[in-house]
């Protein structure tokens, strides 16, 4: 298991967000311009830095940025509690990102969470579990979550679709407080602006046997790390702490890149909160 970002990816995007130039967090981690250069591109450290003054520089957790430096993982989900939920992984040009199918497991209704770079595992995945694909929800409209739309809507002419996005027909963006049946499952939505100006996630509930909820959260909030605040990075994390910490702490949180998590790892261990 990798994280989506290593150690230099979270200093980076701290140290971007915080508005402070290299040669001022070079400085406060008592390395040379050149050793913390490499170390935001690698992650890799040849001199380990003064993490409690970069930290405060940088507005992270020094804690949870120590843990993350010496090599914290999220603890390893097992998805049998949620039999109807699967990831698919595709990557193209360097960056692999996630999508999700999700099902009735009586009905076999189901809806698919982004689209990822391409459609066909997406199909495979439909096929093998007798899937009736009714549903197409978008946590945001980058290329890489929705790459493979129009191949999907070709062979599912009916598929629904649901996005924040303001360039769509009225009837295909979401509301709030919707919720989308999937026999059993219930889909609901909250706005997460910060890293897209559309960016929303869905959390799945209703599950069998009472599985926690799912919350499929795109590019918000990674294992260890935050998306970056292309509008606001401090929108962004305001929009974790109201519409993801305020989830139970068992929740399941699927991002667009990365390992899988949950509400609670994230409140323990992501240095960006």
């Amino acid at each position: 298991m990798h994280l989506e970002d290593h150690l230099g990816d979270i200093l980076r995007k701290g140290r971007e967000a915080a508005a402070v130039p290299l040669p001022e967090a070079a400085r406060a981690g008592g390395l040379s311009e050149t050793s913390w250069t490499a170390l935001e591109e690698t992650g890799r450290m040849d001199q380990r830095p003064n993490f409690a003054s970069v930290a405060a520089l940088l507005a992270l957790n020094e804690k949870k940025l120590l843990a993350i430096a010496d090599g914290w993982l999220p603890q390893a989900v097992e998805l049998g509690l949620w039999r109807e939920l699967r990831v698919i992984t595709t990557t193209r040009d360097g960056i692999t990102v996630n999508c999700y199918l999700v099902w009735d497991e009586v009905s076999r209704e189901g809806a698919l969470f982004d689209t990822g770079w391409e459609a066909g595992p997406i199909l495979e995945l439909i096929a093998e579990n007798g899937v009736n694909l009714r549903h197409l929800f978008l946590t945001h409209t980058h290329d890489d979550h929705v790459a493979a739309m129009g191949a999907l809507r070709e062979k599912f002419p009916k598929l629904l679709l649901h996005t924040n996005s303001k360039t769509v027909p009225p009837q295909h963006r979401n509301r709030a407080n919707d919720f989308i049946h999937l026999n059993s499952l219930r889909v609901t939505n909250r706005e997460t602006p910060g890293h897209a100006e559309d960016g929303v996630i869905y959390i799945v509930g209703n599950w069998p046997e009472d599985a926690p909820h799912a919350a499929l959260i795109g590019d918000t909030l990674f294992a260890g790390s935050l998306a970056r605040g292309i509008q606001s990075t401090d929108l962004l994390k305001a929009k974790v702490r109201e519409q993801i910490f305020s989830l139970p702490p068992e929740t399941l949180l699927c991002p667009g890149h990365g390992p899988l998590t949950t509400v609670a790892q994230e409140k323990a261990h992501n240095p960006f909160f």
